[in-house]
């Protein structure tokens, strides 16, 4: 089973990772100011991480494919690592709709 870990930035702000079952980092969020702005983040991404249309498939300038997951608004919730693969990407985005419905929230800050 996946968890979000919710930690504490040095500038204050809070963010989240998703981590696979195996500890891998799956997605990492934006700063937060607040916790419970943070947890309605790992919300958002429980919820729009069903949606394939929210998932936003994109190539870095050094040609890496990464995705981005996007909530209704259009606004980011979260983006991938840098893969060295379009299959390796399409993997880190199956990954999220497996592990994010049922992820339990580890606080660690």
């Amino acid at each position: 089973m996946g968890r979000f870990v919710i930690t504490k930035r040095a500038n204050g702000e809070f963010q989240f990772s998703l981590k696979a079952g195996n500890g891998q980092t799956i997605l990492i969020s934006e700063g937060y100011t607040t916790k419970p702005a943070c947890l309605n983040g790992v919300e958002s991404v429980k919820n729009n991480s069903q949606d394939d249309s929210r998932f936003d498939r994109r190539e870095s300038s050094t040609g890496k494919p990464y995705f981005n997951l996007k909530a209704g608004n259009g606004q980011i919730i979260g983006s991938s690592e840098m893969y060295e693969s379009v299959a390796a990407r399409e993997n880190g985005i199956e990954s999220v709709k497996k592990n994010a419905p049922d992820s339990i929230i580890d606080e660690q800050q």
